[in-house]
């Protein structure tokens, strides 16, 4: 049961057809079965092709490898046989997906380190990201969304929009899916799939072995929630103001980072060139790049044993 045409209209999404080329965008192994599995189904379904950019092995995984593996200890080694496995499990997974292995393509960044990536000065991520899309030239691609609170997915939806800017001829559909938060994706579809759909997306997440021996529980919630994707807004409220204002306490540990297709930049937040209005709201001076995407991120500076962000990023 692919998506209608009808049901298409009413949301703005595109109808699957035998020229659809979907890009799964994934952080971690696991990401495209869970927020994925429906769609990808249905895409094929429809006689489309579908690849997968996997951005991490998901190697930064400790507790579950101590615990399947009974070592406390976890070296260099360790982590490098565990993206491996990692990798083998979603082969198995998009299998039953019918998409076949080779349709995954990898970019081995650090697993919590797709934000690092996107702020390193040489721009070389973007770069690979910009070739990966230029080879596949999808015409549809899924892809996190900028408020999911964990770090490798909000950052990989910045640098989708950075690679994707400014656009070449019409702009890409894009969908945004959400993995970690609770906040409503408005203006999606809820894509629900047949009985047998949904029974092979089950199928495919029990292929992650590595995640469901701690997560199981978890996982299965995560993969029955309405499988939801959003079109990207076509426009934003024109405003520069900052969402967060921070106690002046914690002010000395936080990081406010400033990302456009100009560049990245960071400050300690004390120092950052913000400007503020009497009710206390911070702002951001306008650049000259108008009508091109800006994010700021605002991020603790400490090493916590804590993965998902508190404040994380916002569009401006």
């Amino acid at each position: 049961m692919a998506l209608t045409a009808v049901a298409a209209a009413a949301t703005g999404l595109p109808s699957f057809s035998a020229q659809t080329r979907l890009l799964v965008v994934a952080p971690h192994p696991d990401d495209e079965t869970i927020a994925c599995g429906l769609l990808i189904q249905q895409v094929r379904a429809a006689g489309g092709e579908v690849q997968v950019l996997l951005l991490t092995a998901g190697d930064n995984n400790p507790w579950p490898q101590r615990w399947l593996e009974r070592r406390l200890w976890v070296g260099a080694g360790d982590r490098l046989r565990w993206g491996r496995r990692r990798l083998r499990e979603m082969r198995q997974a998009l299998q039953l997906l019918d998409v076949p292995a080779q349709a995954i393509r990898t970019l081995d960044w650090p697993d919590l380190g797709v934000t690092d990536c996107l702020l390193q000065a040489d721009r070389a991520p973007l770069a690979a990201l910009r070739a990966a899309l230029d080879r596949f030239a999808p015409s549809l691609i899924a892809m996190p969304a900028l408020d999911d609170r964990h770090p490798d997915h909000a950052a990989a939806h910045v640098l989708i929009r950075l690679a994707l800017a400014p656009p070449v001829g019409d702009p890409l559909p894009l969908l945004i899916y959400l993995v970690h938060g609770a906040v409503a994706l408005v203006g999606g579809l809820d894509i629900g799939g047949s009985p047998a759909q949904r029974a092979n997306k089950l199928a495919a997440l029990a292929m992650h072995h590595s995640q469901m021996a701690l997560s199981g529980g978890r996982m299965r919630r995560m993969a029955c929630r309405p499988e939801r994707h959003a079109p990207l807004p076509a426009s934003l409220t024109q405003s520069s103001a900052l969402p967060w204002r921070p106690p002046f306490w914690l002010q000395p540990w936080l990081q406010l980072s400033v990302v456009s297709p100009a560049g990245a930049h960071s400050w300690r937040w004390r120092e950052a060139p913000l400007q503020r209005d009497e009710s206390g709201c911070c702002y951001l001076p306008a650049t000259a790049a108008s009508g091109q995407p800006r994010f700021v991120r605002l991020a603790l500076r400490l090493r916590t044993p804590w993965v998902f962000d508190h404040w994380g990023w916002c569009e401006l």
